[in-house]
């Protein structure tokens, strides 16, 4: 059993996080403030490889394995939860369905757009304002096949990246009858009549991450925009999703290090009662804690990344990845305010934005309450 990296993915891991903190730490700071994308920073992602993470390399991609996919939403997230945010939704939600499910003219016509960033970043429409979690149920946007064109009305809430997206693949209800069998996903240009994107919500954390309200009227696309066969949506979306956790827990593992990090600079520098805090049994144990849950954090979402790229069932491994890492973030970069005292409670530190950052892993891309129960439904062996 290897639990190294190759020497491939140790050259990707430096190369993507020299570029990191060259490229995008430096402003995460002031873009969190601002509530701004750092798109100057997404513009030299294209030659890095950073944009086409799940493209495959005939349509411009990257075409990295799994692990170094999430290697590169780590280090991202090392260096700005918002901007490792809309990389994850754009890589693992906007461009996988096209990569995953679209044909070969689909994939030709917008992944190497996507791959570049000259179109801007890939998103996917999911949520909507009255259901979460219950996408089979919740569903109301509709899609009605009129004259050889898609008409798709409804509305969409939380969507990560539509304000700077080409494309927004959206599940919709294409069917009459109400059942899960009846979603479909389809392609919808942003420049298309009647989609109306609200303006960027007001957010606590991963405020550098754009999340948009959607309003469909009347919108009408090409037949040809359906990813897949009519009625498999549903399918198709908890397929992605599952790749979708595994990047959300990688993304954890970036925050949690970035706040355990900064708070062991903090102990050997700080002194409290005539010694380093280093030196305090207290501290020594919240950082021997967090070290320890970082670490096995890590081998439950590369694990869930290695199953998926050897093609093996991984939707249990990516929740488990995903719960633990989210709730250990939080809780590193809780204990990180802690250790650090006022000055980690104040915005002249990092630590106060890790930690609202970390703060919307538990939620996005199905709650820790969901991943329990898909975890359990298969220890279970329930439907």
């Amino acid at each position: 059993m290897d639990f190294d990296l190759n020497n491939e993915q140790r050259m990707w891991r430096d190369a993507i996080h020299d570029f990191c903190a060259s490229e995008i730490r430096p402003k995460a700071a002031e873009l969190d403030e601002k509530a701004e994308f750092n798109t100057l920073a997404m513009r030299k992602m294209g030659p890095v490889g950073l944009l086409g993470l799940n493209i495959p390399e005939q349509y411009g991609g990257a075409g990295v394995d799994a692990v170094s996919a999430a290697i590169a939403i780590e280090e991202l997230a090392w260096a700005d939860g918002g901007t490792a945010l809309s990389l994850a939704a754009h890589n693992g939600l906007g461009c996988a369905p096209i990569a995953l499910f679209g044909d070969e003219e689909q994939k030709a016509r917008w992944l190497p757009g996507l791959a570049t960033g000259e179109r801007g970043l890939a998103s996917l429409a999911l949520t909507e304002p009255g259901g979460g979690s219950d996408l089979a149920g919740a569903v109301e946007t509709r899609a009605e096949l009129q004259d050889d064109e898609w008409v798709i009305n409804g509305s969409k809430a939380w969507i990560t990246n539509a304000g700077m997206a080409p494309l927004i693949v959206t599940l919709c209800r294409t069917g009459n009858e109400s059942s899960s069998r009846s979603l479909s996903l389809v392609v919808v240009p942003t420049s298309t009549a009647g989609l109306i994107i609200g303006p960027p919500e007001r957010k606590m954390g991963v405020r550098s991450s754009p999340a948009h309200a959607l309003s469909y009227d009347e919108v009408r696309v090409p037949q040809d925009h359906l990813l897949g066969e009519a009625g498999a949506g549903l399918r198709q979306t908890f397929q992605v999703l599952d790749g979708g956790r595994v990047s959300i827990g990688a993304l954890s593992l970036g925050l949690a290090r970035a706040a355990l990090e900064e708070a062991i600079h903090y102990v050997h520098e700080r002194r409290a009662f005539g010694v380093a805090l280093a030196q305090h049994q207290a501290i020594q144990w919240m950082i021997a804690d967090a070290t320890t849950q970082i670490d096995a954090a890590r081998l439950l979402v590369y694990r869930a990344a290695w199953l998926k790229e050897q093609g093996r069932p991984f939707t249990k491994e990516a929740s488990m990845g995903k719960l633990f890492a989210t709730e250990i973030a939080e809780t590193v970069c809780r204990n990180a305010i802690q250790i650090l005292g006022s000055y980690g409670y104040s915005r002249d530190y990092p630590v106060e934005r890790f930690y609202r950052d970390a703060r919307a892993m538990t939620i996005g891309e199905g709650t820790s309450e969901v991943q329990r129960m898909i975890i359990a439904r298969r220890v279970l062996d329930m439907k």
